[in-house]
């Protein structure tokens, strides 16, 4: 067993390294990629729901301090804007730019025919299976992870 985790790992950070790679996310950072990425299918999905900086800490796993570095820097090439509550002033929206956002569109672009060429050489049944497999694996960890900092997880609860 203990060389089966040696090959999950394995595998695991080659997929990682192979994703977060230069090549293909080039255009942005990658922090800033995935924030795009969040706020830009929240606004399209749920655009009454504003997300702030600490849901977006919530979504990516980053700390506060790399947030709001990373959102300074967003702000400062208008890939989004802030705007504060109206009815809570503790509480600061973020909103993506789309109109400001060609280097994300382009990285996204550039990504999705990554995926459509990945789709084509796996079929679409491997694909889908790919995909349910990768949500079972993030789910996983994240209970894991829960469950060893002492937080109930969805399946400790009744």
């Amino acid at each position: 067993m203990s060389d089966l985790n040696e090959q999950l790992l394995d595998a695991w950070l080659s997929l990682s390294t192979t994703i977060i790679n230069d090549k293909v996310v080039s255009e942005m950072p990658y922090n800033e990629s995935l924030i795009c990425n969040i706020l830009y299918k929240n606004q399209l999905l749920s655009p009454a729901n504003k997300m702030t900086a600490t849901d977006l800490c919530n979504e990516t796993k980053m700390l506060k301090s790399q947030m709001n570095r990373t959102l300074n820097s967003m702000e400062a090439q208008n890939l989004i804007s802030r705007e504060r509550s109206a009815s809570d002033k503790r509480q600061v929206f973020v909103t993506f730019r789309p109109e400001h956002a060609a280097a994300y569109q382009k990285q996204h672009e550039k990504i999705l025919q990554l995926a459509d060429a990945v789709i084509e050489k796996l079929g679409t049944q491997k694909t889908e299976e790919t995909i349910a497999l990768f949500h079972m694996i993030s789910d996983t960890v994240g209970e894991i992870i829960a469950r060893s900092a002492g937080h109930p997880t969805n399946r400790d609860k009744p």
